[in-house]
């Protein structure tokens, strides 16, 4: 459990502190979902501009009288081939981290809402409740959660 959210006074109990865990979990399984995403797309965009200048350069160019003739040169060439497979390969890489990026993201921000919705229920003595706030300011400075609205 996170030092921080262990050092919470006893206005929170244990099952709240480990819903407060679930959910910074869950917002670190999504960062770094965004980052993979974010990353094969550049990758991917990189990859296909360098092998694209590199067709120009190899087939346009030299063999720009005939589409037949510039046909024929591609396919001799077999690093063509993996040339392909390897950027539709990052392409459908970069489909699958969005989709599991868009999973997380729901996961997350789905216990992050529970909380919103249960904070009645959580912090249910007088005390509690008046001091919750400092829980909210502390997850949102230490791990950019915000608890005060279920909005993004």
């Amino acid at each position: 459990m996170e030092t921080s959210i262990k050092m919470l006074d006893e206005r929170t109990d244990k099952a709240t502190k480990q819903m407060l865990q679930k959910v910074v979990e869950r917002k670190r399984k999504f960062d770094a979902f965004t980052f993979r995403h974010f990353l094969v797309i550049w990758l991917t965009i990189f990859s296909a501009f360098i092998y694209l200048f590199v067709l120009y350069k190899t087939l346009v160019i030299p063999y720009s009288y005939s589409f037949a003739a510039m046909f024929s040169a591609f396919l001799d060439q077999t690093y063509n081939l993996y040339a392909l497979v390897f950027i539709f390969g990052l392409y459908g890489l970069m489909n699958l981290l969005k989709e599991k990026k868009d999973k997380a993201e729901q996961e997350y921000h789905a216990l992050r809402c529970e909380i919103i919705d249960k904070s009645k229920d959580l912090w249910k003595q007088e005390d509690a409740w008046k001091n919750r706030h400092l829980v909210f300011e502390m997850m949102k400075k230490n791990y950019d959660i915000n608890l005060y609205h279920e909005n993004k």
